[in-house]
């Protein structure tokens, strides 16, 4: 299934979205019937049984267009709203590694962000006055669906809720200022994750999905989570050995090469993202996350 919370004027809704189409989970189920959790945190917590449940109600109001709408007409909200942890992952592409020129890891780097970094697909991000070098980062993102702690790598992925979407935008200048690199990257809107999130159960192979990323329609990033350097289940097991994963808590997983910082220093002035550029953020089978710069006014 693919998950999507959305916001109106009378607050946020909840919906599955099924070729472009939103089935809102709350109005059906007030025609139809059911037991279905009213938001995605609720489906994690539930397990099997909310997952269960709200098919069941999916299905009951198969043929009611009246409980649908296009996902393109929606404000979408980040697909995982209220997640305890944002994990991140740092340098975990190979050829990312060598373009930075700050070598191959030999453990996951590890670093987060807060939730006030959360942005949705479609929405503005704010440009931080006190910074001239943002960058972006397409990222998967992977969603825990149930207390993960040390977890062998074998069994990793069960813990698994889903997958989505991320953009690790990055203020450069901000994150390489001490050996801390928070500052840079937990600024407001600097964690769009969307547009949906896809269940763990329509994706195969987390580790052979092709990752792409562009700027104003220029191709920008274009490799595949195959030249990760930790595969997905190897950050779930060696995270869940030093911090126990909750239900929701998101994972980003590292960006490919080709982010602005990679680029000989001649050209980067220019590449920079900077007021009205749109990043886009497309993954096999997962959609695609835009969001726009806006200078803050």
């Amino acid at each position: 299934m693919r998950l999507v919370t959305y916001l109106t004027a009378a607050g946020a809704r909840f919906g599955i979205e099924t070729e472009g189409i939103v089935l809102d989970i709350a109005a059906a189920q007030e025609a139809v019937g059911g037991s279905a959790p009213m938001d995605v945190h609720a489906v994690m917590a539930g397990g099997a049984a909310a997952l269960a449940a709200l098919r069941e109600t999916a299905e009951r109001a198969v043929g009611r267009p009246e409980f649908t709408r296009p996902l393109a007409e929606l404000r979408l909200a980040p697909c995982v709203p209220r997640p305890q942890k944002i994990i991140c992952v740092g340098l975990n592409y190979r050829k990312h590694a060598v373009e930075t020129g700050l070598g191959i890891p030999t453990s996951p780097v590890l670093f987060a962000k807060f939730a006030n970094s959360l942005a949705g697909s479609g929405s503005s991000v704010p440009l931080p006055g006190g910074s001239k070098q943002i960058d972006y980062e397409a990222e998967l993102a992977m969603v825990i669906g149930r207390r993960a702690e040390h977890v062998p790598a074998d069994h990793a992925l069960d813990y698994v809720f889903g997958y989505c979407n991320a953009n690790d935008l990055s203020a450069r200048d901000l994150q390489f200022r001490t050996s801390q690199w928070l500052l840079g990257k937990t600024l407001a809107g600097f964690c769009p994750l969307g547009p949906t999130l896809v269940t763990a159960d329509e994706i195969v192979n987390p580790n052979q999905l092709t990752v792409r990323c562009a700027v104003n329609g220029e191709q920008r990033q274009h490799s595949s989570t195959a030249d990760m350097i930790f595969a997905c289940e190897e950050l779930v097991s060696y995270i869940s050995r030093y911090v126990p994963l909750e239900p929701g808590d998101v994972i980003l997983t590292g960006t490919p090469e080709g982010v602005v910082q990679g680029y000989p220093e001649a050209q980067r002035q220019a590449l920079w993202l900077k007021d009205g550029d749109t990043v886009a953020v497309e993954i096999d089978q997962l959609g695609c996350l835009t969001n726009t710069m806006r200078s803050k006014s």
